[in-house]
This record gives C-alpha cells, structure tokens and sequence, in this order.
C-alpha cells in the first residue's frame, strides 16, 4: 500500500468510524470556545469541561470577563493548570476584544495569534471550529498518529501540520483533525497501545512506523 492508498484508506476508516464528530470543548460561540481552547494547554478536555460551566455562568462574553479580577478568574479555573498564565490571558484578551474588536472574536488567524496566551494551535482550533474556515490544528494525538501512520517524520508539530495539509484534501481539513483526535484516544493512544486494537495501522502495517 503507497502513501496515496493509505491516505484514502485512513480517510474511509474515520469517515465510517466517525461519521458526525463532536467538538470535544463544550462553548456555545467563538468567545467562549476560545476560551476553552486556551485553557485545555498541557490539561485534558475532560477537565476543562469541569471548570467552564462556573466561568460562563459568571461570564460568557468579553464585557462580563473584565468586571472579574484575575484572581477571580485564576481561582475557577485553578483545576486545569497553569492559572497564572491563563487568568491573565484571558483578562488581557477580553480586554483587547473590547477595545479592537467590538467585543467580538476576529475571524483572522493572524489577529487571534497576537491575542495574549493564544498560540497557533489554539488560533487555528477557533478558525476551524468557530469560523468553519480551513485548518489543521495539531495536538499530540495528531502529531502522533501522523507520525505512526509514516505520514510525518514526528520532528515537530510545525512540520506535522504543514505534512497533513499536503496530504489531506483541504475541505476534509476541519473535520479530519477532530476525527484523528477522537481515534488517537480510542484506538491509538500514547500509553498501553497496543497495534492489534489499532484498526488503521494493522491494515497499514507496522512498516509505517519506520518511514519519515
């Protein structure tokens, strides 16, 4: 099987596996998706969604986050980790919404880089998710599959990302990336991984391990 039917294949695969895929965050628009994006760096998913149902109840947009205190914000969401950071992050960036945007989250990749404690994989989770606008962001899952698959040499993600929008049809790009997320925890995982419960790879074979 080359590179070009392993693609399809792996495409096939999710496509029937995950055919409706839910975004894992829970939020109810870009606001507060980006939020949940920022606080899910080195936490889990699971563990953002505990703490994001206090923080909107007491501010959903821009306007309500700065009438809190940075400490305020650090102590709901102390849970996920790194709360200094975040706390300042996200009272800086709702301030900035306020005053460049009209309260409102830019629809630029750019733009959502400079905002504080916003990097691009946060940036580009927004613009896919938010905004429906072609990206790939990489997070670990990803960045391991991809390599396992033989599709990226694993060096970084930098050079993950760029190998998945070489290799992936740029329409399947948003829904891929939550697709290969959702298969990265159930079938492949970091830890414990064992080839026989991967589907993909015991069709793609072990070889792919070894190529770049």
């Amino acid at each position: 099987m080359n590179k070009k039917e392993k693609v399809h294949f792996v495409i096939k695969k999710l496509d029937e596996l995950y055919p409706k895929v839910p975004i894992p965050l829970n939020h109810s628009d870009p606001y507060t998706l980006l939020i949940a994006v920022l606080l899910s760096a080195q936490s889990t998913d699971k563990g953002v969604n505990k703490v994001t149902p206090l923080l909107f109840s007491r501010a959903s947009t821009p306007y309500e986050m700065v009438l809190l205190s940075i400490e305020e914000i650090r102590s709901i969401i102390r849970p996920v980790g790194l709360s200094p950071m975040k706390s300042k992050g996200i009272y800086k960036l709702s301030e900035i919404l306020i005053n460049d945007y009209n309260g409102m989250v830019p629809a630029n990749l750019e733009a959502l880089e400079k905002l504080p404690s916003v990097g691009h994989k946060t940036a580009s989770v927004v613009m896919a998710q938010a905004f429906g606008i072609p990206s790939f962001p990489v997070d670990t899952h990803i960045h391991r599959l991809m390599f396992r698959w033989g599709f990226s040499n694993g060096k970084n993600v930098k050079q993950t990302e760029k190998d998945a929008k070489r290799l992936f049809p740029k329409e399947k790009w948003n829904k891929l990336h939550l697709q290969i997320i959702w298969y990265g925890r159930e079938y492949s995982p970091a830890r414990a991984w064992n080839i026989e419960n991967d589907i993909i790879m015991k069709k793609i074979g072990r070889k792919s391990l070894l190529k770049s």
